[in-house]
C-alpha cells in the first residue's frame, strides 16, 4: 500500500492523501481526476484539441475521447475556430463550469483547513512559492497560463 511504502516520508503520504481527496471530491461528481483537470483547464481559456493535449499531457486520440464524453455528458462543446475553419475549440457548458466550481471549492476548503497550522505569514509565502513553481512549470511545457480567449 502507498501510504505503508512511504510512512517514513510523511511529505509523500500527504500528497497522496490530497490527491486522493481530489479524486474522492471529483468522484462524487462522477468525474475523474482527468475529467476534473479538463474543466479546469477549460475554466479560463477555448483551446484548440492539439492546445489541449500538450495541456493535459496526453496524446490527441486519448483526448479526443476524453472531449467526446464530457460533450455526450453537456459538460463541453466544440465549436468552430475563428482563426482556423479547420480546427474547433473546446467551451466548457455551463454545466461543466459549475461542476468544476463545485469539486474546486471542495478542495479548497480541505487545502486551507490542512494549511491552518501555519502562521499567515508562512501560508503567503508558500502560496507566492507554488505558484511560481507552477508558472515555470507551464512556461517549461509550452503552455502561457496567462492566455485566455474567452
Amino acid at each position: 500500500m502507498f501510504c505503508d511504502l512511504y510512512s517514513h516520508r510523511p511529505g509523500i503520504t500527504r500528497c497522496a492523501e490530497h490527491k486522493s481527496a481530489i479524486a474522492r471530491h471529483a468522484a462524487e461528481h462522477s468525474l475523474s481526476l482527468v475529467q476534473t483537470r479538463l474543466l479546469g483547464i477549460l475554466r479560463d481559456r477555448e483551446p484548440t484539441m492539439n492546445e489541449l493535449a500538450r495541456l493535459l499531457e496526453l496524446d490527441k486520440s486519448s483526448v479526443t475521447g476524453l472531449v467526446d464524453r464530457a460533450e455526450r455528458r453537456c459538460l463541453v462543446e466544440r465549436i468552430p475556430s475563428p482563426a482556423d475553419g479547420r480546427a474547433v475549440l473546446v467551451r466548457i457548458s455551463d454545466e461543466g463550469r459549475s461542476l468544476v466550481s463545485q469539486v474546486s471549492v471542495r478542495f479548497e476548503a480541505d487545502v486551507s483547513k490542512m494549511l491552518d497550522c501555519l502562521p499567515v505569514s508562512d501560508r503567503d509565502a508558500l502560496s507566492r512559492l507554488v505558484s511560481r513553481l507552477l508558472v515555470a512549470h507551464a512556461t517549461n511545457q509550452g503552455v502561457d497560463l496567462f492566455a485566455t480567449t474567452t
